[in-house]
């Protein structure tokens, strides 16, 4: 049996969603948390990569089980001779079989397979689809450039919801350029400024600046975007990203809210532009996208030109996040991304019966905050027994390493070291530590110490409790009178003790009171 035949029977036919698909499509109508034969797969066959990630489900917040690229350049001389790169189709062919394969054995109830820029402007676009078709049993769905500039939007939402400002996806033929009004998907674009596509320009007609500049200065409306943040996705502006955070000494390797303000951007940009190869591999440690590099980061430097935000936001979510949420009904989309995947942890590896009881407990300690640091504090009680089954000695370490690097969305880089801290003093009892110490110079002094302090209060809560929720509800922690007051049950069913009253002292000590223990005597019966 063909492979293509073997696919047909193992996953069935394409689903109403309308896209290629291995297996049962999804309606528009799934709700965040609902599961569509439990993991779905995309594959980005984009200009110059090839990409299958599988996720575990089509939720608010899918996380990415499997995830492989191969670099196949497909746009390579598309611009010129009007074909897709044969090296780079013989060995898309090769990669999308391996995928096709892989995704059977990995039991994803559904696979989506999306082309952009490369195969949708080569005249033999066509016979690629059809010989992926033939060879590995795919359905293909080319997407034009204003569809491509649509997901990779959304999927800047899905990862940062509320965005406001200016998306720009770049990939290896073009760039797309959306405007978000607060969450709200305004003007897109599409322009051949990818680096394959600019590398073909050479020294004709003052290079590829100028082609770059005259596309981006046709558009009116860009220097709107002045003072608005703007948000790149695509690999090559990743690889400027992790390049300025080597180079910066920036103690936290993930790319998702990276931020850099604008002149600095402009600045690296400018200085990647002047190196040599051999001065780019250092700088970089590896020898992938060295040929786009530059030209990367010349279009980015062009725009920021042009545009002139306020700082650079960098996505780790693009195009196939961006369809993952499209499918997705408005009530799902409108969930908050982070409490999504705090709550999923939460649900897969924390013992506590109610993990959200935490927040109406620790409550009385943080008078007066706003709607995110509540948020925050919400995230932390979901994490706050992460760590339980772990080695006693490394409980911290753990917790704090796995907070810190779990890729939560929705998150800037001092919140997620607020998380981690607070996930360390809730085990260790304290955030001054040298593993903590890098990441502290992320969040302010004020930051970092309520970090400590509601790490101290869940560790009470937990040393109280042993992960039951019955207990601590039976209990109280208020604050007043230059007092922290813990009040227990009258019938003796939560005792206190020696390790609780350490507990309390520490948390009355981190905020300048006085620790109480108060357990009322129990009522004598009438004789």
């Amino acid at each position: 049996m063909s492979m293509e035949k073997r696919a047909a029977a193992n996953f069935g036919e394409l689903g109403q969603a309308g896209v290629g698909a291995l297996g049962v499509g999804a309606s528009h109508g799934a709700t965040a948390g609902e599961r569509v034969g439990d993991r779905v797969g995309v594959i980005d066959i984009g200009s110059n990569s090839i990409r299958l990630v599988v996720y575990d489900g089509l939720t608010r917040s899918p996380l990415a089980l499997f995830n492989e690229k191969v670099l196949c350049g497909l746009g390579r001389g598309v611009e010129k001779a009007g074909v897709l790169n044969p090296d780079g189709v013989a060995q898309g062919l090769a990669a999308l079989e391996r995928f096709a394969t892989l995704a059977q054995g990995m039991r994803v109830g559904r696979l989506d397979v999306i082309a952009t820029a490369a195969v949708r402007d080569a005249r033999d676009g066509a016979a690629f689809v059809d010989a992926i078709r033939r060879r590995a049993g795919l359905t293909v769905r080319v997407i034009s450039g204003e569809e491509e500039a649509r997901l990779s939007a959304m999927g800047v939402l899905s990862g940062t919801p509320g965005a406001d400002g200016l998306v720009g996806d770049l990939g290896g033929g073009s760039l797309e350029l959306v405007t978000l009004d607060r969450g709200v998907i305004g003007k897109q674009v599409t322009l051949p400024l990818g680096p394959l596509r600019l590398m073909e320009v050479g020294s004709t007609k003052g290079g590829p600046a100028k082609l770059i500049d005259q596309h981006l200065e046709s558009l009116p409306w860009l220097p709107a975007m002045k003072g608005r943040p703007f948000y790149p996705v695509g690999g090559s502006w990743r690889a400027i990203a992790k390049l300025h955070m080597e180079q910066s000494g920036h103690p936290l390797h993930i790319i998702h809210h990276y931020t850099i303000p604008s002149a600095d951007a402009r600045e690296f940009t400018g200085l990647i532009g002047r190196q040599s190869r051999s001065s780019l591999e250092k700088m970089a440690g590896s020898r992938r996208r060295l040929d786009t590099l530059p030209l990367a980061g010349l279009v980015l430097e062009r725009l920021l030109r042009i545009a002139q935000p306020s700082k650079l936001v960098f996505s780790a979510y693009g195009l196939r996040e961006g369809h993952l949420y499209s499918l997705l009904s408005p009530e799902g989309q409108r969930e908050d991304p982070l409490m999504a995947s705090a709550t999923d942890w939460a649900r897969r590896f924390v013992r506590m019966g109610d993990p959200a009881l935490l927040m109406s407990w620790t409550a009385g300690l943080f008078a007066g905050e706003d709607d995110n640091a509540i948020r925050l504090r919400h995230a932390a009680c979901l994490l706050s027994d992460v760590g339980w089954a772990d080695h006693p000695d490394y409980r911290a370490e753990h917790a704090f390493l796995r907070v810190l690097r779990y890729p939560f969305p929705a998150l800037d880089h001092d919140e997620r070291a607020f998380l981690a801290l607070a996930a360390h003093a809730r085990y260790a009892g304290t955030i001054d530590m040298p593993l903590t110490a890098p990441v502290r110079t992320l969040v302010s002094e004020g930051q970092g110490m309520k970090a400590l302090v509601l790490g101290l209060a869940l560790r009470l809560a937990h040393t109280l409790s042993g992960g039951a929720t019955a207990l601590l509800e039976r209990t109280s922690l208020k604050v007043g009178d230059g007092r922290i007051v813990l009040t227990l049950p009258d019938d003796g069913s939560v005792p206190s003790g020696e390790a609780v009253q350490r507990r309390i002292d520490a948390l009355a000590k981190a905020m300048n009171l006085k620790g109480d223990v108060v357990q009322p005597l129990r009522p004598q019966a009438a004789e």
